[in-house]
């Protein structure tokens, strides 16, 4: 016998499956009779989906979402989403939680997923990524009310908990450094512009570079992947105006921009000093090893997963600010050679 489907329940009752779905919930869009006429007719064929077992009896799902809006094979090799899913299966893991990761085109798609999660009771919280200005995922998971902790930020996630770090006061500290060492021309490979992190780091290099005079820096955009890192990094070395310095928002574009620079005939650091963001395992196995500004990356991860279970859990939460990622000088970076 094949079995019932919320379809076989729609077609009975003459509704929409989005009705069925409402009802079977326990969510508003459906009168009283409705939803008890669902209900009557989902038992006497026995429909009794996983979902629909959850809302009719008050279970949670003892699951959290992940939904990431990048391209999977940017996600296949960026190590910081790596070690943060880590931090955050070590919390959930010894919970019961399951994780359930999911990978989308769009913001739009992001927001259909948290519709569909919320509609399903496949979660009972989302961690949300890569926050916008002005992210149109927020008013959404507010009007859902669906338990949400921000991993970044601070600012524009309205009423939803934030897990942060200090990223303007690394990104300084990483310019000030180069600045120490004799640097005058200092470039940036940014991320995604857009993204919320990213405009702060943007803002923040900007006015350090400004504060110290150094009025021949740049910042060029990129998308984390290396072919990305590699293109601006190549721009960057052609130039008449050739950086003496190269700080990149992730470590996989400055790994790229240390093969482009090698290729080209340059010496790091004797003409061009590397410092990566997010010290993974990767900046201590290339040679030199990379100068790079690192944080405990799954204990940032940890961080929010207890902060996610706390509000599930219906306690109240603030912000909160994880540890500044610092400064490890390794054999990337050196005073500049004379011209």
């Amino acid at each position: 016998m094949k079995r019932p489907t919320i379809a076989d329940v729609a077609r009975r009752a003459g509704v929409s499956k989005g009705a069925v779905s409402y009802a079977l919930n326990g969510q508003p869009g459906v009168s009283e009779a409705t939803r008890q006429r669902i209900l009557a007719i989902a038992r006497e064929i026995g429909f009794n989906p996983n979902s629909a077992a959850r809302a009719l009896s008050g279970a949670t799902a003892n699951a959290v979402g992940l939904a990431l809006c990048r391209p999977a094979r940017i996600l296949g090799i960026e190590p910081f989403y790596m070690e943060l899913i880590s931090g955050v299966e070590t919390e959930l893991s010894a919970r019961s939680y399951a994780l359930t990761l999911q990978v989308v085109e769009s913001p739009e798609a992001e927001i259909a997923v948290y519709r569909r999660w919320w509609g399903e009771r496949r979660v009972d919280g989302v961690f949300v990524c890569d926050l916008r200005i002005d992210d149109r995922r927020v008013p959404v998971l507010e009007e859902l009310r669906l338990p949400a902790v921000v991993i970044g930020g601070p600012g524009h996630g309205g009423g939803l908990a934030h897990v942060w770090s200090d990223d303007a006061a690394a990104l300084t500290e990483a310019v000030e450094y180069l600045v120490a060492l004799g640097h005058r021309r200092i470039a940036r490979v940014g991320g995604l512009p857009g993204l919320l992190h990213t405009e702060i780091r943007t803002e923040a290099f900007r006015t350090v570079c400004g504060r110290l005079g150094l009025d021949r820096s740049v910042t060029v955009s990129a998308d984390y992947s290396g072919e990305e890192g590699a293109r601006a990094t190549r721009r960057l070395l052609s130039s008449a105006d050739r950086p003496t310095a190269i700080v990149y928002d992730n470590d996989v574009m400055a790994i790229a921009g240390l093969a482009v620079a090698q290729e080209m005939g340059l010496g790091v650091p004797s003409d061009v000093s590397i410092v990566a963001w997010d010290d993974s395992a990767l900046c201590q196995l290339v040679h030199p090893a990379l100068t790079a500004l690192s944080r405990d990356i799954p204990a940032y991860g940890a961080h929010a997963a207890q902060r996610l279970l706390a509000a599930i859990a219906g306690n109240p939460l603030g912000d909160y600010q994880d540890e500044t990622a610092h400064l490890i000088p390794r054999g990337s970076t050196a005073p500049p050679a004379a011209r």
